[in-house]
């Protein structure tokens, strides 16, 4: 493990990434994006399972025009407060602008294969779903991501695999707004859709609250399945 500096494309300065790599190269490599959390331990020890896996894990601090290094937990209402805080304060498009240069910069890290995909919870997942319609990563996985059937007058620009998990208990996500995202993407051989049962949102989340074992399981399969054929 390592953090390697990205420099944003808006000329604002570096932002720090978390590099996680495999045992074997070349190796694809996965931008892992992260929660309101920051990126913090939770998303390194996926980091750590994504490498595992066999690809480079490469994490980038997208809060860092806020304040860098921010790593909360799920775990207080203080650290919810401040979590919330810096969503607000999160300007996505930057995020993708910064999600951007991550991915270019990972396509070319020792030992990196040229293929890279995204991969990103709650607020990292609906940005996976942006980076599907507003980048060339070769796949995108989105996890429980909120307010993505706002996004849906973007799915004609998906050209390459967006694997969407939703959870069928997920409070932020009414449940209208679910059936409308599964109806949408039904039929459209770039977009693979799965809703879990019994799951509340940020269930594949490492020592979360929320976990959940059987969907965290099922789901995460379903990721390396997808992240082995795009990128191996």
């Amino acid at each position: 493990m390592s953090t390697i500096k990205i420099t944003a494309t808006d000329g604002a300065g570096q932002f720090d990434a978390y590099v996680v790599e495999p045992t074997t190269k070349p190796a694809g490599a996965v931008v892992l994006i992260q929660e309101i959390f920051g990126v913090n331990d939770a998303l390194r020890a996926t980091a750590a399972q994504v490498a595992e896996l066999g690809f480079i894990a490469v994490a980038p601090d997208l809060f860092w025009r806020q304040e860098p290094g921010v790593n909360l937990t799920d775990k207080s209402d203080a650290e919810w407060q401040k979590a919330f805080a810096y969503m607000n304060g999160f300007d996505q498009a930057k995020g993708v602008d910064d999600l951007n240069a991550t991915l270019a910069v990972a396509r070319t890290l020792p030992g990196a294969n040229g293929r890279a995909g995204t991969m990103g919870y709650c607020l990292g997942g609906r940005l996976a779903f942006m980076m599907a319609t507003r980048s060339d990563a070769d796949v995108n996985i989105s996890y429980y991501g909120v307010g993505l059937d706002g996004l849906l007058g973007e799915l004609p620009q998906v050209r390459n695999k967006l694997l969407i998990h939703i959870a069928a208990l997920d409070k932020f996500v009414p449940d209208a707004a679910k059936q409308q995202i599964v109806a949408a993407v039904a039929g459209n051989p770039h977009i693979e859709c799965y809703v879990y049962p019994g799951a509340d949102h940020a269930f594949a989340r490492v020592n979360g609250v929320h976990f959940h074992a059987l969907s965290a399981t099922i789901a995460n399969g379903r990721s390396a399945a997808a992240l082995a054929e795009a990128l191996k």
